[in-house]
């Protein structure tokens, strides 16, 4: 009889056609075997709509090109370190920004950010300056001293895992979007889905100890497909075996697994109807990997009342920044593909009304290094350290820089190789901004309580601040 519902429930999650079951199945027993915890909240801070959308750009984006000193002395360490071997952008081309916090110094976005450089003086964009993994505050001697760094610092697996768990002094089994949900459920009373949902398949900044992601695909696959229930329709067969379903999930419910896999293939069931349409948006998302998931996070977002929704956090990604070799085309081709998907998305949000209650946010696993890689047409760059990640939406206070002073007293690094913020001498900036303080203050805006930042974020007390002051 087990064998036979073991069976069956394979085969309705196949039937279900719900890439989230197969995702849940998979980390459930983590989720609820080892970590059983909740946390009973009174806090009233459900009342209104947030959402947290995290874009992920994987290989570690070149921030030194991103965001580049234009003032005199600025962009003169910048071109004498990147101009002689040809990775150095035109002072020219860069989109002219005015940060307040920086005294004067003038800096420049690089010329694919086209689409979303009017957002920083329209004070809807922040730039967090100089953001990287951390165990705790480090400067050049107390690095190369010897005190306590990520581990497997400079490695694209460990960083990007750090990145997404937000601890690097040891290997996580959660990422911090599953844990910030883990820590607001409550704010979510009678919510129709999981509160993180992944539009870039399972990935642990999503996995929470009592958190499981929904995951679905990506546009243009309409949104009621994406969920549709495949052989539970009205033919007199298709209602039977939707009556032995039912029947099925009610039996062997003492078991925790079996509890836990009925519960999920309600939640399945649930989900489609109530995604049973495919919304029309009022912007026209580019066609391309970052649009695409975009696009289908703006159409979740259409139903965040239907679906009782109080607070989302959803994960997207965009990949092939690792840019060792040839890196000037296909990285001005990524930044416009993330300068237009960002744009529209946050159109989209303004004619939704809601650009105030979604903040989105760009994470990496690191930047690159100063010192090009090669020259010429093959120059490319390394695995770096610290660098800049930006931040959208309408609860952002934008048109400035953010972040913890370096050692020339601001929160840019002082852009020379071997120089005081290095870590060696090829211009691997030391954070001086960890990936929690980030996280921490993205978090609190979202309604995370001050009781449970730690909780969320167990390295956060070895940091000076956890409000970095860029959300409202």
């Amino acid at each position: 009889m087990k064998d036979n519902r073991r069976e069956f429930l394979k085969k309705s999650c196949r039937a279900l056609s719900l890439t989230a079951v197969a995702t849940q199945m998979r980390h459930f027993g983590l989720v609820d075997v080892l970590a059983r915890e909740r946390r009973e909240e009174t806090d009233d801070l459900g009342n209104d709509y947030k959402a947290l959308v995290c874009i992920f750009l994987n290989g570690g984006n070149d921030g030194n090109n991103s965001v580049v000193p234009t003032y005199t002395a600025g962009y003169a360490q910048y071109a004498a370190a990147r101009q002689a071997q040809g990775l150095a952008l035109s002072q020219g081309s860069l989109l002219p920004i005015t940060p307040p916090s920086m005294g004067g110094q003038t800096y420049g976005l690089h010329p694919a950010l086209s689409a979303i450089h009017p957002l920083f003086a329209q004070g809807k964009m922040a730039v967090v300056a100089n953001v990287g993994c951390l165990v705790q505050p480090l400067t050049r001697t107390t690095y190369q001293n010897g005190a306590p760094r990520p581990y497997q610092l400079f490695s694209h697996p460990d960083q990007v895992e750090q990145a997404r768990t937000a601890i690097s002094s040891y290997k996580s089994v959660t990422g911090w979007g599953g844990r910030v949900a883990d820590r607001t459920q409550t704010l979510n009373p009678g919510g129709g889905i999981p509160m993180v949902t992944s539009i870039a398949g399972a990935t642990l900044f999503n996995i929470g100890a009592n958190t499981s992601p929904l995951t679905v695909t990506a546009a243009p696959t309409p949104l009621n497909q994406v969920l549709a229930l495949n052989g539970f329709g009205t033919a007199a067969d298709e209602l039977a075996r939707r009556t032995a379903m039912n029947n099925i999930r009610t039996q062997d419910l003492s078991y925790t697994m079996v509890q836990q896999a009925s519960i999920l293939t309600q939640q399945a069931v649930n989900v489609s109807q109530q995604l049973s349409t495919d919304p029309t948006l009022t912007v026209t998302f580019p066609s391309t990997s970052l649009g695409n998931q975009l696009a289908q996070v703006a159409k979740l977002l259409k139903f965040r009342t239907n679906l009782n929704m109080s607070r989302q956090i959803f994960f997207v990604e965009l990949g092939a920044f690792d840019h060792h070799t040839s890196q000037l085309t296909p990285h001005n081709n990524l930044l416009t593909q993330v300068s237009n998907a960002v744009k529209a998305f946050y159109d989209e949000t303004v004619a939704q009304g809601i650009s105030s209650q979604v903040t989105t946010f760009m994470l990496s696993d690191f930047n690159r290094t100063f010192n090009p890689a090669g020259s010429g047409g093959n120059v490319g760059s390394d695995h770096g350290w610290g660098g800049p990640l930006f931040v959208i939406g309408g609860a952002v206070r934008g048109g400035d820089f953010y972040g913890r002073p370096t050692s020339n007293g601001t929160f840019v690094p002082t852009l020379v190789n071997g120089g005081p913020d290095d870590a060696d001498a090829r211009g691997r900036f030391i954070p001086s901004v960890s990936v929690e303080q980030y996280a921490a203050t993205l978090a609190r805006w979202y309604g995370l309580a001050e009781a449970d930042i730690p909780l969320a974020f167990p390295n956060i007390n070895n940091f000076s601040t956890s409000d970095l002051g860029f959300m409202m």
